[in-house]
C-alpha cells in the first residue's frame, strides 16, 4: 500500500484560550497568493487625469472580473437550455458474453454466446412545452447578469471618482496650508522687523510666531491626509498603495457653472437607464417565465428514442459434437415513441407553481421598492449638487474678498496704520477662505459625480 506524505497543519485546536494560536508550530504556513501584475503600469512622472484612472480601474479592478465571469456563466446556462431543442446522438459499443445450459432432449447442453454490436443511439424530445420557457428563463437571467456587470462598472467608476476628488481635496487643502504658512511667515517677519525698529512689541512677535506654528501644524495634518487619500485611490484602482503616481490639481479643473438637466429629467433618466433597476426587471421576466414553465408541466411530453447498428455474434455448444458458429454481420435497429403524461405527482407541480407565483410577486414588489429608492436617491443627489454649486460660487467670492482684505491689512500694518491683531485676523480669515474654496470645489465635483452615478450617466460619460 502506497501513502503520499503531505504537510498538514491545524490538526488540533489551540492549546489554551488565554493567548493566540502559534502559527509557527504548523508544518506549513498559510500564505495569500501574490498580487497579480496590474493590467497597466503607471508612469510615476505623468500627471493622470480622471478618465485615464477610470479606464485603469475598469481593466484592473477584480470586481469587474467577478461580474464578467458571472455573466459568462449565465451565457453558458442559456446555451445549455437551447441544447434541449436538438436531438442527442451517442455512439455506443455493446459487447457481451454469456454461458448457460440449454435443455435439449434428455440432457442439458452448455452453450457460450459472444456478441459485439457498435450502434448509434438517438434521443429527441418532439413535444415539450417546458423547453421554451426554460430557454426564456436562462435568457432573462443572462440579461440580468449583464445589467449587474454594467452596475459593477458604474460602482467602480464612482468609487474612483469619489477617491480621486477626495485626493484632490486633500492636495488642495495641503496647498492652501502651504500658502497659509507662507503668509504666517510673512507676518512674523514683518512683526520682527517692526520690533527691531521699535514699532512693535514683543507680544506682537510672539503672537505671529504662534500663528506660524499653528499654520505649520495644519500643514503636517494636511500632508498626512493626502498620503491616506493616495492609498484610498490606489485601492479603488486595484493597485498597491505603494505605487507612485501623480494627479492634477483641483485648481486646474474648470468648475461647472450649472446643472444641465432638471430634477424631473434626471429622475426620468435614472428610471430608464439605471442598470440595477433594469436588472430587477430582467429578474421579474425570469420569474414570469418560471410561472409559465410551472403551468406547462401539466402538459404531456412526446419523445423519440432509437438505436441502430451492426451485430456480430459467435456461439459454441459442448459436449459432442463440439460445434461453433459465427453469425454473419446483421443490421439491427430499435425505434420507440414515448408519450408520457403525469397525472399525479404528490402535488409537486402545484407547489412549484405556487412558489413561482410568489417569486413573481416578490420581484414585482422589489421593482417598486427599487423605483422609489432611485427617485429619492436622484432627488437627494440633485439637491446636494445644487447646494454645492451655490456654495462654490460663494466660496470663490469669499476667497477673493479675503485675499484683498489680507493684502490691504498687511500693507497697512507695514505702514503702521493697522495693528498686529488686524493682520493676524485677516490672515486667519484668508486661511479659512482658502479651505472653504477647496472644500466647495470638491463638494461640487463630488456632488455632480454622485448625481451622474444615481442617474446612470457614469456608464456613458466618465467625467463630469
Amino acid at each position: 500500500m502506497l501513502f503520499a506524505c503531505v504537510p498538514v497543519y491545524a490538526q488540533k485546536a489551540p492549546a489554551a484560550p488565554d493567548h493566540p494560536w502559534d502559527v509557527n508550530t504548523s508544518t506549513q504556513q498559510v500564505k495569500a497568493p501574490p498580487r497579480p501584475a496590474p493590467a497597466v503600469t503607471l508612469d510615476p512622472v505623468k500627471i493622470y487625469t480622471l478618465p485615464e484612472l477610470v479606464d485603469l480601474a475598469e481593466h484592473n479592478n477584480p470586481d469587474t472580473r467577478v461580474s464578467w465571469e458571472s455573466a459568462k456563466a449565465r451565457a453558458a446556462d442559456l446555451g445549455i437550455s437551447k441544447s434541449t431543442l436538438y436531438p442527442t446522438l451517442a455512439a455506443v459499443v455493446l459487447a457481451n458474453t454469456s454461458r448457460s445450459g440449454v435443455f435439449f432432449g434428455p440432457l442439458f447442453v452448455r452453450q457460450t454466446v459472444e456478441a459485439y454490436a457498435p450502434t448509434l443511439a438517438v434521443d429527441y424530445a418532439i413535444f415539450d412545452l417546458q423547453r421554451s420557457q426554460e430557454i426564456a428563463i436562462s435568457r432573462d437571467q443572462l440579461l440580468a447578469a449583464n445589467f449587474q456587470f454594467n452596475d459593477t462598472h458604474r460602482k467602480i467608476i464612482f468609487s474612483v471618482m469619489d477617491a480621486y476628488y477626495r485626493l484632490l481635496d486633500t492636495k488642495g487643502l495641503q496647498e492652501a496650508a502651504e500658502a497659509n504658512l507662507k503668509n504666517a511667515q510673512t507676518v512674523r517677519e514683518a512683526a520682527e522687523a517692526r520690533l527691531q525698529n521699535g514699532l512693535a512689541t514683543l507680544p506682537d512677535v510672539l503672537e505671529s510666531r504662534s500663528a506660524e506654528a499653528q499654520a505649520d501644524y495644519d500643514l503636517q495634518a494636511a500632508i498626512g491626509a493626502t498620503e491616506i487619500a493616495y492609498g484610498d485611490l490606489a485601492t479603488s484602482l486595484g493597485i498597491s498603495p505603494l505605487t507612485t503616481f501623480n494627479v492634477e490639481s483641483i485648481h486646474d479643473i474648470k468648475m461647472p457653472d450649472q446643472i444641465v438637466d432638471t430634477v424631473e429629467k434626471s429622475i426620468d433618466k435614472a428610471l430608464a437607464q439605471r442598470p440595477d433597476l433594469l436588472q430587477r426587471v430582467a429578474e421579474l421576466r425570469a420569474t414570469q417565465a418560471e410561472v409559465s414553465s410551472a403551468k406547462r408541466a401539466y402538459a404531456p411530453k412526446l419523445t423519440f428514442s432509437g438505436q441502430g447498428g451492426d451485430v456480430r455474434a459467435y456461439g459454441k455448444q459442448y459436449p459432442t459434437p463440439n460445434t461453433g458458429v459465427t453469425s454473419p454481420t446483421l443490421q439491427a435497429w430499435d425505434a420507440e415513441l414515448n408519450l408520457s403524461w403525469t397525472l399525479f405527482d404528490g402535488l409537486a407541480r402545484e407547489n412549484r407553481l405556487a412558489k413561482a407565483k410568489a417569486d413573481q410577486k416578490q420581484a414585482e414588489a422589489t421593482i417598486d421598492a427599487t423605483r422609489d429608492q432611485i427617485e429619492n436617491q436622484v432627488w437627494s443627489a440633485y439637491s446636494t449638487a445644487r447646494t454645492a454649486l451655490r456654495q462654490q460660487r460663494a466660496a470663490a467670492a469669499l476667497l477673493e474678498s479675503a485675499t484683498e482684505s489680507y493684502n490691504a491689512a498687511l500693507e497697512s500694518y507695514n505702514y503702521g496704520v493697522r495693528s498686529q491683531i488686524d493682520v493676524v485676523s485677516a490672515q486667519k480669515t484668508l486661511a479659512d477662505a482658502r479651505t472653504a474654496d477647496v472644500t466647495a470645489r470638491t463638494q461640487l465635483l463630488t456632488g455632480l459625480a454622485a448625481l451622474a452615478y444615481q442617474t446612470g450617466d457614469l456608464l456613458y460619460v466618465k467625467s463630469p
